[in-house]
């Protein structure tokens, strides 16, 4: 029963990064940008909440209401005003322009909050749980990150391809160039797909936000966990990012159970283990 335990804690703990990984996932296979900076818009989301939480007592899931649409214009405008400029001078521009926003996000989060941890408090929502069986029981809470990264990566799924929206964003990654000749605005769409990432990206903050202590040099580390989850499940897939997530979370907490310093190391490790057994993920979409 321990190891069920443990394997559970994994795919719920991997819920998480797959909803880091999401928005990064969106937009890689759009526009094939590489955003450097987006566990740092995870983390800006985090503190969104935490500010709305303290100036007007709001209960912490509720800030999701404003996090989410301040965060998908933020994302609309950072797309349409600076980085469509990045776009077809090679993947270096786009590195170093995002890299370059990931160094101010820290360091502006870091002058008006400070280096001190921060985290949201549910109440009786954190140690609330569910019996499943005798010695297993599942929390609320994880539970519920789990329901909402299954019903956001649906939605996502359900919006690539039943969408008229969805198609343009399918046959812009395909040929940008015979979109643009169809008369589509493909800065508009651009911009479009990141706001739809950085919505989800708030999401993914606010959710960690009540999971975990965060601060702001927190971005880095949610970064790897979303490229590991992004690169296991498959460029392009978004269900393969669900289940990229929930294999780094399951060898993470396989590691954490063998010996508590390994966990990290074993989710890095199970990483290295399926980039190399497929280069391409296990369920790749995009060449």
């Amino acid at each position: 029963m321990d190891w069920i335990n443990t394997l559970v804690e994994g795919v719920l703990a991997g819920a998480l990064y797959a909803l880091f990984a999401a928005g990064l996932s969106l937009v890689f296979g759009v526009m094939r940008l590489v955003n450097l900076a987006h566990g740092d818009f995870i983390v800006l989301a985090a503190y969104f909440a935490y500010a709305l939480v303290a100036a007007l007592g709001l209960p912490p899931l509720l800030t999701l209401m404003l996090v989410v649409p301040l965060m998908a214009g933020l994302g609309y405008v950072l797309q349409r005003g600076l980085l469509n400029r990045t776009l077809g001078q090679g993947i270096l521009s786009p590195l170093l322009v995002t890299f370059g926003l990931s160094i101010i996000l820290q360091n502006g989060m870091m002058q008006v909050f400070s280096a001190n941890t921060r985290r949201l408090h549910l109440g009786s929502l954190e140690v609330a749980s569910l019996h499943v069986l005798p010695g297993l029981s599942v929390g609320w809470y994880p539970l519920l990150v789990l329901v909402v990264a299954v019903a956001l990566i649906g939605l996502m799924q359900m919006l690539l391809f039943r969408t008229r929206l969805g198609a343009a964003l399918r046959a812009s990654s395909d040929d940008i160039e015979t979109v643009r000749l169809m008369g589509v605005d493909s800065r508009h769409l651009f911009a479009v797909a990141t706001g739809l990432a950085m919505a989800i990206a708030a999401v993914a903050g606010v959710l960690m936000a009540a999971k975990t202590n965060f601060d702001p040099m927190a971005g880095p580390s949610r970064l790897i966990y979303a490229f590991e989850a992004v690169i296991i499940g498959g460029m392009g897939s978004l269900w393969g990012t669900l289940i990229g997530g929930m294999v780094v979370g399951i060898a993470q907490a396989v590691g954490g159970a063998i010996n508590p310093g390994w966990q990290i190391l074993a989710g890095h490790l199970a990483f290295l283990a399926i980039l190399v057994a497929a280069p391409r993920g296990l369920f790749p979409r995009t060449v």
